[in-house]
């Protein structure tokens, strides 16, 4: 993600859309090293459209307990810390904008160093000409590793790539499993549902 600079979530800023505030809160994120996600969407009753967003500090919360009768086998460690921090956006009809109306910026736990933010799951994402080339290099029979390692070269380090070599292993065991679906296992059933 590039540089936000000075840009600090305040509020009154402004926003054509929900997705143009979702990006500045991912970039803000990346640049002072907390992961997030969006908490709550709501939407109009009447046409559907987005009235306002809460979006979040991932530690945010706390775990509800297990409703389950028996104990599992392994219990996850609790990550979250009830972190208050957010930026909530409404989106003002008259205006025909979303404007930041409640943000708090203050973290209860340690933040990522600027070397590891690239590895927070909100920061990695594989854009459509890297995955044609992820998946150029894997009919070119060029193994995961190999081909993670010449993009990270070619973009001047790991955290200059935008994604990790177990992203880019997922990403062509997902497209393997897409093409499944249209190849001779999806055409029979297909031809047994009809």
């Amino acid at each position: 993600m590039g540089s936000i600079g000075n840009r600090i979530p305040k509020v009154g800023m402004r926003f054509r859309n929900s997705d143009e505030a979702w990006e500045f809160w991912v970039q803000y994120g990346g640049h002072i090293g907390f992961d997030l996600r969006k908490r709550n969407t709501i939407r109009s009753r009447i046409d559907g459209t987005i009235t306002s967003c809460r979006f979040v500090c991932s530690n945010e919360g706390i775990r509800r307990k297990n409703q389950i009768d028996h104990e599992p086998k392994r219990i996850r460690a609790e990550t979250r810390t009830n972190c208050k921090v957010r930026m909530i956006v409404s989106f003002d009809r008259v205006a025909n904008f979303f404007e930041v109306t409640e943000v708090d910026l203050e973290h209860n736990h340690l933040l990522q160093l600027p070397q590891t933010c690239h590895l927070l799951a909100s920061q990695r994402k594989i854009s459509d000409v890297q995955a044609l080339e992820i998946e150029t290099a894997d009919d070119s029979g060029i193994m995961p590793k190999a081909s993670h390692e010449f993009a990270c070269r070619r973009a001047g380090g790991k955290f200059n790539v935008g994604y990790t070599l177990t992203d880019q292993k997922n990403h062509l065991r997902t497209k393997r499993q897409r093409e499944m679906a249209y190849g001779q296992a999806g055409s029979m059933l297909k031809f047994f549902r009809d």
